[in-house]
């Protein structure tokens, strides 16, 4: 008994915690942990909307979906360079339409975005430049001289218009991956006088001012077709092929769409669902209660301990909040009241066959897994074949009630259990005024 109420008290600190953690940014934003808020999502935040079309007529059938891969890591680069927090840039298909929705929570300029968002991607080949004129620059630099150029490199002739493509291989002896660049004839040329003249330097390639790889040149090459190596992971060098790609096959856009939402809008939507939220916990506590006695008491702790448990979670994530988010959110809050009641269930059918309270409480928690693991795995389920195929909107839904579901899990089959157990069961009297049971 002594180790399962030091178990209670030790729950009971760590849920003082999680609500602190959960509310500082509201209450005390310069304390301990304060800095920490809450990602809020398009239209809780406000924002803008964009949606383009990419005109891929140019583009071979076996290399649109590549190409479009490439076009949303470039748009993405850019939208972070413009300062925006963990935008949205998805890919969708529309009947035979290939579009880029891009979401910017918190972006009210929308004129500048779509100036940002709406250019073809560049792609260019630098070379290193003269260690005197490095130094030249670096030391007007530091004297805060106003000088844009960069240091290192200075830009050629080449650049992605001279690229034909850029493909993912593995290197036959090692198997490593390498990136392989396959230039048109005018483009072997330059590259080829690049290459010649600056065997042992690097040659960067940079996409929209930004550089993405700098090899160094082992060789002269002359046959108009290059490979890169080097400790690539798989998924870095078919990264930067898809970077490659798209200043090498352009893939033009047009905005067919655009709204925004006001900040005044977005908050109006936030102050809603929060007092949405609030009274459905508020009710679902007066039914456990009324309902359930004491256990039900110790269920809105658990509860309670639920809540701010998944909010921090939210925070430490980060997960993006959305209306859809917060629907999800109190969805999984009714899943943890359902396996509450599952278990009261069970504890008062377990009575009235006859069992002792302290058997049909361990009962109880026991036989009634099974109906609530069942439940709840077939909701996960579905939870990650929508996270997996929905749109930016379903899956802030699917993200939410998944985390949502594994925490109600734990809080009901830990907190709740730890607590009925800490607080003791002994003579009928009082298990019949706290727990609407009696002893047979």
């Amino acid at each position: 008994m002594l180790k399962i109420r030091l178990i209670a008290i030790s729950l009971l600190l760590a849920g003082v915690f999680l609500a602190y953690f959960a509310g500082a940014n509201f209450f005390r934003p310069g304390w301990f942990l304060g800095n920490i808020g809450y990602r809020l999502g398009l239209d809780l935040q406000g924002g803008a909307h964009l949606v383009y079309e990419a005109d891929v007529s140019s583009i071979a059938f076996g290399e649109v979906s590549e190409s479009m891969e490439g076009l949303r890591d470039v748009i993405e680069r850019r939208v972070n360079a413009f300062g925006v927090t963990e935008p949205v840039v998805q890919v969708q298909k529309s009947g035979d339409s290939n579009r880029l929705i891009v979401e910017l929570a918190g972006v009210f300029d929308t004129d500048q975005a779509i100036q940002t968002i709406g250019q073809t991607p560049y792609l260019e080949f630098k070379t290193e430049r003269a260690e005197s004129e490095r130094d030249k620059i670096l030391s007007a630099q530091e004297n805060d001289e106003f000088i844009l150029e960069d240091p290192y490199f200075v830009s050629s002739e080449l650049t992605g218009r001279f690229l034909k493509r850029s493909v993912l291989n593995f290197d036959s002896t090692t198997n490593e991956p390498v990136v392989l660049l396959e230039f048109n004839d005018e483009g072997a040329e330059i590259f080829g006088k690049i290459t010649k003249d600056n065997i042992g330097k690097r040659v960067a390639i940079y996409l929209d001012g930004f550089p993405i790889s700098a090899p160094v040149v082992q060789s002269e090459i002359t046959s108009g077709s290059a490979q890169i190596t080097g400790q690539f992971t798989p998924d870095e060098a078919r990264t930067l092929v898809r970077r490659l790609n798209s200043g090498a096959l352009p893939v033009p856009i047009k905005l067919i769409a655009q709204q925004s939402v006001g900040a005044s809008l977005g908050g109006e939507s936030l102050a809603r669902g929060l007092v949405a939220g609030i009274y459905g916990v508020l009710a679902v506590a007066l039914f456990l209660i009324l309902r359930y006695r004491l256990p039900g008491l110790i269920a809105v702790f658990g509860l309670a301990f639920y809540v701010v448990l998944i909010l921090s979670v939210f925070k430490i994530l980060p997960v993006t909040l959305t209306a859809a988010g917060i629907a999800g959110f109190l969805l999984s809050v009714g899943m943890a009241v359902d396996a509450n009641i599952l278990i009261f269930e069970r504890m008062r059918e377990e009575t009235r066959w006859g069992a002792d309270l302290e058997d049909a409480v361990e009962t109880g928690f026991k036989r009634a897994w099974p109906s609530i693991r069942d439940s709840n795995i077939s909701t996960l389920i579905t939870s990650t074949i929508l996270y997996w195929f929905g749109t930016s909107i379903i899956r802030g839904f699917a993200l939410t009630l998944g985390v949502g579901v594994l925490a109600s899990i734990f809080s009901a089959l830990v907190v709740t259990k730890v607590f009925v157990f800490a607080f003791g069961l002994r003579n009928s009297m009082f298990s019949f005024i706290l727990y609407g049971v009696k002893r047979h």
